[in-house]
């Protein structure tokens, strides 16, 4: 069995750090900070607009073209009303597995990478690898467009983007697009018993819904031919909804949140256009009733799907480094899109399952570990030679 101890040392270390989404990530990016500056490698922050969240980058090696990107997001999904059974930020052996919130998904990635850096720093790489660890990846991919685009512009062009979600160590070149909205519906209130009188937002909403539904059905008969996407379509999902006051009161204002995942080759702008064409004429009928009603949609995230492309240096270098020759997609979606349309060439590849990811009791195996340590050997090898 090969020797992972610094590397689960360091998985403790990331996972010890609660960086749920909703909460700030610089304490880990500090400790990682401090580390890296110990071994006399420089960091770059790329922060939010208030400061409370931060990308961070390093370049380990020389600062020439050729390098490959180590890409993870440093965020966590909550924890609040799952059923743990240890600490969820206390990382847990058991039975060949480790427990912890972020373990698979996707902290394992990063520990591997960063226990490695003095055999980085020691093999004498020719080409650098690159530490791209962003924010908020969990809640839309917030954070990592605007260290994308500094890396674009400030580092020697990179040879490939390594995008380390969890597949198990599979070689992944496809993934779908998400987007998320938000649509608040503002009715006008009255009695109940004078519904003829009243404009429920509730009720308006329902029929939104509705639409969303039956285009959903729609995608799915029409399908792309061959898709290798599971589901093979575009989905749009209604998940939260809120509105009403009171079972005898016609409810004043419901909000929904929504979201769409879609398949390369469908047109997320055109198919929101349909629903916003059907808001609209709901909209005019609400306000014939009363001038005061409105329906207002939000966008509040994109992020675009990864494209199997021909030519990708990043798959040739994974499946060079696993011993692959076949290519997977997946359903969910990564920073990777975002490297892919900034003209890097992007891959998916990392230990762990997603079956396990936002999971009670989320867990990576120390089989994976060591495959994705081993993985990341092979890869420093690479670089050094």
């Amino acid at each position: 069995m090969t020797d992972i101890s610094a590397q689960i040392d360091w998985l403790a270390r990331l996972v010890a750090h609660d960086t749920t989404s909703s909460k700030s990530n610089l304490c880990l990016v500090e400790d990682v900070e401090d580390y890296l500056h110990g071994l006399g490698v420089a960091t770059r922050r790329v922060a939010n607009e208030d400061g409370s969240k931060t990308n961070l980058y390093a370049i380990v090696g020389p600062e020439v073209e050729g390098g490959v990107v180590l890409s993870g997001h440093t965020d966590v999904v909550p924890v609040l009303g799952q059923a743990w059974d240890t600490d969820p930020f206390v990382l847990t052996e058991k039975d060949g597995l480790l427990y912890g919130r972020g373990t698979c998904d996707m902290k394992a990635f990063s520990a591997i990478g960063l226990s490695l850096v003095p055999e980085m720093l020691a093999a004498n790489l020719q080409r650098p690898l690159i530490f791209a660890l962003s924010y908020d990846e969990e809640v839309g991919c917030l954070g990592a467009p605007d260290m994308i685009d500094e890396i674009a512009r400030q580092v020697p062009a990179p040879s490939a983007v390594i995008v380390g979600e969890p597949t198990m160590m599979k070689v992944i070149d496809g993934h779908k697009g998400i987007s998320s909205f938000r649509t608040q519906v503002t009715g006008y209130t009255t009695h109940s018993s004078q519904a003829n009188r009243g404009v429920s937002a509730v009720m308006m909403a329902a029929r939104i819904i509705s639409f969303i539904e039956e285009l959903s059905r729609e995608l799915e008969d029409n399908a792309p031919a061959g898709s290798a996407f599971d589901p093979p379509h575009t989905t749009m999902t209604v998940n939260v909804v809120h509105g009403g006051t009171q079972l005898n009161i016609m409810a004043g204002d419901c909000s929904f949140d929504w979201d769409m995942r879609s398949v390369p080759g469908d047109d997320v702008d055109e198919i929101f256009g349909r629903v916003q064409s059907f808001v609209s004429t709901l909209e005019q009928e609400m306000k014939e009733k009363h001038e005061g009603c409105s329906v207002a949609t939000t966008w509040m995230t994109r992020a675009p799907h990864l494209a199997p492309q021909q030519g990708n240096r990043a798959v040739e270098l994974a499946h060079a480094l696993t011993g692959q020759n076949h290519t997977e997609v997946v359903s969910y979606a990564t920073e990777g899109g975002q490297f892919q349309g900034a003209g890097f060439h992007t891959v998916i590849c990392g230990p762990g399952s997603i079956d396990q990811a936002h999971q009670p009791n989320e867990f990576i195996s120390l089989a994976q570990m060591e495959a994705g340590t081993a993985f990341m050997r092979r890869l420093i090898a690479r670089m050094a030679a």
